[in-house]
Parts: structure tokens; C-alpha cells; sequence
């Protein structure tokens, strides 16, 4: 079925327990991480969406209890000049996680057909090839066995421009704030345009999108979660790994349990 936005503008509240039920997700997400590490598999997220849709909020839950050393935060901004003399994929392949590593993208290689549409910031020809380069990199991923993941935080512009104006009166969030927010805000027709077609042309079997309704920030975080779960865990073994024999043998003689 085609993605339609409009169908997630609810905002409805959590009625569970969101503090019991996002532990739990936590907890859930720090083995499937272990998974990676142990079996040597590797695992991509992209977040996308509205500024203020909760992108950030969600990503920080995400890797609440995480190793540091086998997951690494990109937070994608506009590319330099020595990325701009290279195929626009070229920096996200320098991102790429390796085996046993989960790699998760603030923003993403979708800004081709996003913001350097909108903006006009490359030649029609150029950003609607965008979106046959992206499918082949998504699927060269998925079939070198990459899980992928792909999310797109969803707000209207009410709920949006709550947040805006929030962050602008808090002394330790307004820095959040940039005049490039609001020129976005400016262009919401244009940009809903854009994410239609790129639903429409990248929502593929191997990386399908998952749309999560983020004017209700604790229903969002729960869904963005359990998305990223149930997906990470279809990806990865997810049987505990026994400790290494070598390991037990010295441990049996330490701990005096060597027969």
C-alpha cells in the first residue's frame, strides 16, 4: 500500500506503561546489539523526517545502554567540498558499520531527493537518478547482509511549530533553532511533494520504510523502538552465546569447579 502521511497525524497518547515498556525495549535493543558483536553482523538506521518530529529523542533511547565501541551516530549535515567533488554516496559509504557494528544515520543519503530537490541545490536529472543509485546501494547492502532500517518521524505543522517555539524559549535548547529550520517550515508542500515520490520509489522490499506518528512524543519513541527491535532481531541470531571454551576451562580452574 502507497504511504500516505495524513494517516499518521493522530498524536494519541501511550496507555501503557511508558516507563516499564521503554526499560523493556532497552533492554531487548542491548542484546540485539551483543548479537552483533558476537556473530559478526552489521545493521543501519536512518532516521528521517520534520525538524522537531523527534528524530534525536528517539535515537538517544535507542542506544540507551549500548557498547560505544560497536555503534556510531552520524549526524548528517550538508556535505563539504571534498564530498561535493565525489558521487553524493561516496561520504555515506565511509560510514558504512562494519561487521559486528550498528551504524545509525541522524539524516541520511535521502537529502539527494529531499532537501537538494527542494532547495534546487542539484539539476533535476541528477537528484531523480537519486532515487535508482539509492535502491542499488540499499540493496548492495542488504545482499552483503546488512540489516537496514529506515524510519521517518511524521508532525504536523501545528504540533511542529509548538516544538519550534518551545526550543526558542528554552535557554538550553534554543541552539537548536536555525533560521534553515524555519525556511524548511517555509517549503512544506514542496518537501510533502518529495517525500511522497520518495516513498513512492524507495520504499523496497530489502529496506521498506516505517512511518512513526511523532506528535505524541512517548508513543512515537515506543514505536520507534519496537520497529528497530523487531526488525534488528529477524536480522541477527538471537540465541545467547555460550562463553568461550578456553574461557570456561580457566574459569573451572580458578573457581575450583575443574572436576
Amino acid at each position: 500500500m502507497a504511504i500516505d502521511l495524513s494517516d499518521y497525524e493522530k498524536g494519541a497518547k501511550y496507555d501503557g506503561d511508558y516507563d516499564a515498556d521503554l526499560a523493556a525495549l532497552q533492554e531487548r535493543l542491548s542484546r540485539v546489539l551483543v548479537s552483533h558483536i558476537v556473530y559478526k553482523k552489521s545493521s543501519i538506521i536512518v532516521c528521517e523526517g520534520w525538524d522537531a518530529a523527534g528524530k534525536g529523542g528517539a535515537i538517544q533511547r535507542i542506544t540507551t545502554g549500548w557498547d560505544p565501541r560497536a555503534f556510531k551516530v552520524w549526524p548528517i549535515s550538508a556535505p563539504n567540498a571534498e564530498e561535493r567533488a565525489r558521487h553524493f554516496l561516496w561520504r555515506f559509504w565511509n560510514r558504512l558499520p562494519g561487521k559486528g557494528d550498528i551504524g545509525i544515520f541522524d539524516r541520511s543519503w535521502y537529502g539527494r531527493v529531499l532537501v537538494e530537490r527542494v532547495e534546487e541545490l542539484t539539476p533535476g536529472p541528477e537528484w531523480r537518478r537519486g532515487y535508482d543509485e539509492i535502491n542499488e546501494f540499499e540493496a548492495q547492502q542488504h545482499f552483503n547482509g546488512a540489516a537496514i532500517v529506515k524510519l521517518f518521524f511524521h508532525v504536523t505543522q501545528e504540533t511542529q511549530d509548538k516544538r519550534l517555539e518551545a526550543r526558542l524559549d528554552h535557554p538550553w535548547k534554543r541552539w537548536k533553532v536555525t533560521a534553515e529550520d524555519f525556511r524548511n517550515r517555509s517549503r512544506r508542500e514542496a518537501y510533502l511533494d518529495a517525500y511522497h515520490d520518495m516513498f513512492a520509489r524507495t520504499d523496497t522490499r530489502w529496506a521498506p520504510w516505517t512511518v512513526i506518528d511523532g506528535n505524541n512524543k512517548k508513543a512515537a519513541r515506543i514505536v520507534a523502538l519496537t520497529a528497530v527491535a523487531e526488525a534488528l532481531e529477524a536480522a541477527v541470531p538471537m540465541k545467547a552465546p555460550r562463553a568461550d571454551p578456553e574461557v570456561e576451562q580457566i574459569a573451572a580452574v580458578v573457581f575450583g569447579k575443574d572436576g
